[in-house]
């Protein structure tokens, strides 16, 4: 009996913190395959299984037959879009492409990219904020710049006076003038079925933004006024799948829209960790799937880093490595140098584990719950050797917390060496 093919999930384009918060949520899904696509190559060259980041922009002429090309190529059966550029291009020409989209349709993508047209929409509600068609008609300060296509604080301003006013205005593409909202800011991940149900509303906040990016945001109990806003933009947009929505209070500290959007956020990570996984709801609902939601009743706290991550010129077959003070450290597993190892272990490399441990090595493992399996050859040296001597193949890499190890490999064998901090350029 032939294996079922996985559903391809192409993730377009794949160089954003949403894109990568997409990968994670699906990336262990037994049901899809995820693949990501760029115009250009960055970090999604080293998270996605398959990717590609020569992909036109989507701004050019011949955009269109060439991703549909790599789209028939690869046999890609659906697309998360990430920018709310792309989701409203790809739902226009959503009937000409080799794939359905993940998402909502045409009318939901406009309204979302355009705050004018999602205010105008909105002008009856009471969350909507109060918009100045010009600068004469400002009679309270200050005020909010933004663009009308603009998203994560990009290009906003907040002008005290007139004089400060035109001088942004000047400066903002397409500049939408709102009242200012001094209060709390929330974003409100929101998911809706193919049936117009809208299944969850999960409020968060924004306790630490840098580059519109949260990093510090905690899961919030749902406030009966974040419940309406939800339930009135469900009514107005009819998104489909994930979506969210960003408020601020004003200054009697009722919440008023700043912006809603029909893309993934790369901080829905909070409510997956609780257990609603908007991603892989969304694209089962794609595919006309009944789906429910299953949430931990918990508190929860995201705290952010920048993360880096290497490219390394250096390839190898043989891992040699050491065990006290590297494998084990402060009488805890390196997890991280677990990590690696059982990477290498995927990649079919050969491991090898070179140590002078005082007593009964393979007992000291077992203590630690290290396998002995887990290693090729396991060489337990005595006082005084040389484990440059052991070192039986130099298409290898040699990892030791002790410098003159690392310095006596390198001078005899010839091959990379490495101290424990360096591993993460390896994975």
């Amino acid at each position: 009996m032939n294996k079922q093919r996985k559903t391809n999930i192409l993730i377009f384009p794949g160089e954003a913190e949403n894109a990568f918060e997409l990968f994670q949520a699906l990336r262990y899904s037994t049901r899809f395959a995820v693949w990501g696509a760029s115009s250009r190559p960055g970090f999604g060259n080293l998270l996605f299984p398959h990717y590609r980041d020569d992909l036109p922009n989507i701004g050019d002429s011949d955009f269109l037959p060439v991703f549909n090309r790599f789209l028939a190529e690869n046999e890609i059966d659906l697309i998360f879009p990430t920018h709310d550029d792309v989701a409203l291009y790809l739902a226009e020409y959503s009937e000409s492409l080799n794939a359905r989209i993940i998402g909502s349709d045409l009318a939901c993508a406009r309204l979302c990219r355009e705050k004018s047209k999602l205010y105008a929409a909105l002008r009856a509600e009471p969350f909507c904020p109060l918009t100045y068609t010009n600068p004469a008609e400002v009679n309270n300060w200050p005020v909010f710049v933004k663009p009308d296509k603009g998203q994560g604080g990009v290009g906003c301003t907040r002008p005290n006076n007139a004089d400060e006013l035109v001088r942004a205005l000047a400066q903002t593409p397409e500049p939408v003038i709102c009242e200012y909202l001094p209060g709390q800011e929330l974003t409100v991940d929101c998911f809706t079925n193919r049936h117009g149900e809208l299944l969850f509303v999960g409020p968060r906040s924004r306790d630490v933004v840098k580059m519109g990016i949260a990093f510090v945001s905690r899961a919030l109990p749902l406030d009966p006024a974040i419940a309406q806003i939800a339930t009135t933009l469900n009514s107005v947009l009819k998104p489909r799948g994930l979506w969210f929505f960003q408020t601020r209070e004003d200054a009697q500290g009722q919440p008023k829209l700043m912006e809603a959007s029909c893309r993934a956020a790369g901080t829905m990570s909070v409510y997956r960790q609780l257990g609603v996984n908007f991603p892989l709801l969304a694209a089962y609902d794609a595919l006309g799937m009944e789906v429910r939601i299953l949430k931990n009743d918990m508190r929860l706290t995201l705290r952010r880093r920048l993360e880096s991550r290497y490219v390394l010129d250096c390839a190898y077959q043989t891992v040699y490595v050491d065990y006290d003070d590297t494998l084990i450290v402060d009488g805890r597993v390196n997890t991280l140098l677990m990590q690696f190892l059982y990477a290498c272990l995927n990649q079919g490399k050969r491991l090898v584990m070179l140590s002078r441990h005082p007593g009964n090595l393979r007992e000291d493992m077992k203590k630690f719950r290290i396998a002995p399996e887990l290693f090729d050859k396991i060489v337990h040296l005595p006082e005084g050797t040389n484990k440059a001597d052991f070192i039986d193949d130099k298409n290898a890499v040699f990892i030791d917390n002790l410098f003159c190890e690392r310095e006596a490999v390198l001078l005899q064998t010839g091959i990379p060496v490495f101290d424990v901090d360096a591993v993460e350029a390896l994975l």
